[in-house]
């Protein structure tokens, strides 16, 4: 099988191409209008697929079609809302050479038009497919899992790429050729145009029991999601989607620019691409490490409901997502499961079974959460369907919200410097030893739930709670005025908690300061058995304690 890929050196296509390297029976030509760049792609490429460079512009693709004769043209160059009239050439020469095309666009109108060239297709037995990339070919299959529990009304969803996910100059041009110009959306039941960039809401992708990324600023994007997806969901009356580029400074930066360019009728920033792109590939810091959400509101049994599904995924495994959908085309194509003929948005082409096969020996991990209940323990709505995964008396222990008590015999250590002696002495932690007798009572209180633990006489106490706003997905602990919020994470048959942010009377404090140590809850012997390890930057240990307890 021939494939052609326009952009084969690019972010995209390159990437898909390495997904494609095990592949034998594959011959890509790797295309592009700089044939030192695809020569050099070429060049270090390891696979079993053969790859070959073509110097090529989109604009000699007929003549391209007639001398390669490609089984499968894949269009990633892009910006592919800069077309303007020859938008469409790739897919009609195409269809006339009888070549099957598949295409990463994610300009909303482009991907909605495509449907226009259906009937051709189907005459000429070629598959168009538009739009096969995470924006909206995983948002779709996310939202048709959703609908067999609801009756969809309203999305949102975003994508957050990692600070060193690399993000090519054409999807730049995109986002900043669109930054303060009109975005076609539902809103209301009602087709209508908000302000590309311009809007902007903050939320925190958390995987049930993962390490959730940090709470992320999200601003309107013109995806193809934005008109594909309502067609299919007979009750949507609202969708929105956003991406969450860091830094955030930079990103800032763009909504103030959206916001001058509609509320003063400027001319487009695309000039300003290149600066934007230098200036993101410069500033790369903080975690590497990014993801996706979507999350749904509807009806079920006339009853309100929410749901979210939350993507993470960890280090160089992220940047990959978008060139998954064509992959796994292509791969169901070799498997004798060609796309029928026709033209359209290839929305429902992949289900999320088809992405689990694709996440396997990666560090991706998804998961779905349904909107706690009140009445739900502190800790079932932090780590939500993760929490039933809790060894048994670990999951005993937290999933109450009345009054208790349990009680079991514990190890103390404690830091010798004058710093972690003065902050233990504050707190009240214990002084060290060997062994001592401890109780720890847990009981409601407001919003949460006050923790008094007893080490032989020596009481000192925390306050336990749900994160908000930016502690979403957190469980905020409280010593006096300092709070840290955690991360509840499970590995194997641990529960640890992991600080994320700290603040003091709910000023923030540094990051690079806040306590660390290695905290966690297990099982062992049908005990509860907790390890608790506080330490600081430049004080070193404050105090560790380690022990069991039973109810009583």
């Amino acid at each position: 099988m021939k494939v052609l890929i326009l952009g084969g050196y690019g972010v995209f296509g390159g990437r898909l191409a390495e997904l494609l390297s095990d592949i034998s029976e594959l011959e890509i030509v790797i295309s592009g209008r700089n044939l030192e760049r695809a020569e050099a792609y070429c060049a270090s490429y390891q696979g079993s697929a053969v790859v070959r460079p073509l110097q090529l512009d989109r604009d000699d693709i007929v003549a391209a079609l007639q001398a390669e004769h490609p089984d499968l043209v894949v269009d990633a160059s892009g910006p592919f809302q800069a077309y303007g009239d020859k938008r469409y050439d790739v897919i009609s020469a195409c269809i006339a050479a009888g070549v099957d095309y598949v295409d990463f666009a994610d300009a909303a109108d482009f991907v909605f038009g495509v449907s226009k060239f259906d009937a051709d297709a189907k005459a000429a037995g070629v598959s168009v497919l538009s739009g096969v990339s995470s924006f909206p070919v995983l948002t779709a299959a996310v939202l048709r899992q959703m609908a067999t529990t609801m009756d969809i009304v309203s999305v949102e969803g975003g994508i957050a790429p990692s600070p060193y996910a690399g993000i090519g100059l054409n999807v730049m041009k995109a986002v900043v050729g669109y930054a303060g110009a009109p975005v076609k959306l539902l809103r209301n039941g009602v087709q209508t145009h908000a302000t590309g960039l311009a809007e902007s809401l903050r939320f925190t992708i958390a995987v049930p029991a993962r390490l959730p990324l940090r709470n992320i600023h999200f601003s309107l994007v013109d995806v193809p999601d934005l008109q594909v997806i309502p067609p299919e969901h007979p009750h949507l009356r609202d969708i929105w989607m956003g991406a969450g580029p860091v830094p955030e400074i930079l990103h800032r930066a763009l909504n103030l620019l959206a916001k001058a360019r509609a509320t003063f009728g400027l001319p487009s920033f695309a000039p300003l691409s290149g600066l934007f792109y230098r200036v993101l590939n410069v500033m790369k810091f903080g975690e590497h490490r990014g993801g996706m959400f979507v999350r749904a509101r509807g009806l079920r049994g006339g009853q309100e409901v929410e749901q979210s599904w939350h993507l993470l995924a960890e280090g160089d495994d992220g940047p990959y997502i978008p060139s998954m959908a064509i992959e796994a085309i292509i791969r169901k194509t070799l498997a004798g499961k060609k796309p029928e003929a026709g033209a359209r948005a290839a929305t429902q082409k992949l289900q999320l079974s088809d992405y689990d096969r694709l996440f396997e020996n990666r560090l991706i991990t998804t998961g779905f959460r349904n909107k706690p209940l009140a009445s739900d323990p502190i800790y079932r709505k932090v780590l939500g369907s993760a929490f039933n995964e809790l060894p048994m008396q670990v999951r005993a222990l937290h999933d109450s919200t009345e009054t208790r008590q349990w009680s079991g015999r514990a190890q103390v250590r404690r830091g010798s410097g004058m710093m972690a002696r003065a902050i233990a002495w504050i707190i009240g932690f214990p002084e060290a030893t060997s062994e001592v007798p401890v109780r720890v009572a847990l009981t409601p209180e407001a919003h949460g739930e006050r923790w008094t633990r007893d080490f032989g006489g020596k009481v000192f106490s925390s306050y336990q709670e749900c994160g908000t706003g930016k502690n979403d997905y957190l469980m905020i602990e409280r010593f006096g005025l300092i709070s840290i919020a955690l991360a509840l994470v499970m590995k194997k048959d641990r529960l640890y908690l992991i600080p994320r942010r700290w603040s003091f009377i709910g000023v923030p404090l540094p990051g690079f300061l806040l306590p660390r140590g290695q905290t966690y809850e297990t099982e062992r012997d049908g005990h509860f058995c907790f390890d608790v390890e506080i330490a600081a930057p430049l004080i070193g240990l404050i105090v560790a304690y380690k022990g069991e307890l039973l109810p009583d």
